[in-house]
């Protein structure tokens, strides 16, 4: 067992979410050798990580405050939402709301590679791989042991945040839990017109269906009942093409080619208990169902207002106003995802009220610009 190190604060979890809390303190002025970070994956591993994940203007806002922008993303002019074979459609554009684009596509391992920068020249401690065993909190601080390289490690540190979520299915269950009975199937697709800078939610019987423009291509997020995700994925590329085309129709003409497909399931799990001197931020604090894209720009708020609190105040008393500062948003934003996930697997009469919705918000320009400002900005 190697001596213990002290730091002011661990975060657990060097994700896009950790690492811009630790880039925005020491944007801050908070002493970067104070700071340390931890994660299971390599940095290698990290970079490399295809997975497509949604940024939205204010999260660009967060990223190149932190000093992380630019990232090589594919920006969002326009966002199409629509239900399938009812209805009801609604179009939000850039022009509307006075910015440069909407939202960004972006691959996991460019906002990661971007932070990881930010962090490393910032003189930011990062312990990886290393896999946290335990955590012990007493009065005057929270000891982090960690297993790395095959040896033990404990950290001292003054404060400890979890940012390290998991997926759903695989987190112990948080005060407010419930299973959608969905699976998402993630891949990357293309399309035989497609509409640069055009994202796409649609609505099926089975769940949402969204299609983000990604390099030649689009992200597919595809939401289904289990049983159904499994008779998807044993689909050849022609059959699951075919599928898809019959779910989401003729918008962008057939679809051509997609990549390898994978699944998740899908799970509402919130408000993750917290300590006088631990705290959960992002997927560690609140797993969405990903309509609307809010998961990760929901805890890159997290990020935010953290280091802004901890930056003036890093004592425990600042943990319990960060809550009390992010109950709003993160509650409006569980409220509105939760929402829309059960009413897509709900009766007839909710699917009919959900088209009458959509319809509204494209004549009613009011209502259509708070939707666009909470998936922006959150709950301001």
């Amino acid at each position: 067992m190697h001596a213990p190190s002290t730091y002011d604060l661990a975060i657990c979890g060097a994700g896009p979410v950790g690492m811009a809390l630790a880039a925005l303190l020491a944007q801050r002025g908070a002493a970067s050798a104070g700071i340390v970070l931890v994660d299971a994956k390599s940095l290698e591993q990290a970079r490399h990580d295809p997975r497509t994940i949604a940024l939205s203007h204010g999260s660009r806002l967060i990223l190149e405050e932190a000093g992380a922008w630019p990232v090589e993303a594919t920006p969002i002019h326009q966002i199409h939402v629509s239900r399938r074979g009812r209805f009801g459609r609604s179009l939000m554009e850039r022009s509307e709301h006075g910015v440069e684009a909407l939202g960004y596509v972006a691959r996991y391992g460019a906002v990661v590679s971007v932070l990881a920068d930010v962090c490393e020249r910032a003189g930011i401690a990062s312990l990886r791989p290393a896999r946290v065993t335990d955590t012990r909190e007493d009065a005057d601080g929270v000891d982090v042991t960690v297993e790395r390289d095959g040896a033990g490690q404990t950290l001292r540190a003054r404060l400890l945040v979890q940012a390290e979520g998991g997926l759903f299915g695989q987190q112990k269950e948080r005060a407010v839990s419930r299973d959608y009975g969905q699976s998402a199937i993630i891949a990357h697709v293309r399309t035989s017109h497609p509409v640069p800078h055009r994202a796409y939610e649609r609505f099926t019987d089975e769940g949402p269906l969204a299609l983000l423009p990604e390099d030649d291509g689009y992200a597919l997020v595809w939401c289904v009942p289990p049983a159904r995700a499994a008779q998807l994925l044993a689909l050849d590329e022609a059959a699951f093409l075919a599928r898809l085309g019959a779910a989401f129709g003729e918008r962008l003409g057939r679809f051509t080619h997609v990549s390898p497909r994978l699944a998740y399931p899908l799970g509402l799990n919130a408000e993750a208990p917290g300590t006088a001197r631990t705290i959960a931020i992002g997927n560690a604090a609140q797993t969405l169902h990903p309509v609307a894209g809010q998961g990760l720009n929901l805890g890159l708020r997290d990020a935010a207002v953290l280091a802004r609190v901890l930056a003036a105040d890093s004592s425990p008393a600042a943990l319990a106003r960060y809550a009390s500062q992010r109950a709003a948003d993160r509650g409006a934003t569980v409220r509105i995802t939760d929402t829309m996930a059960r009413i897509f697997t709900g009766n007839a009469p909710a699917q009919t009220l959900l088209g009458l919705s959509l319809g509204l918000l494209d004549i009613v320009r009011p209502a259509r610009h708070v939707l666009a400002g909470m998936m922006m900005y959150g709950r301001r």
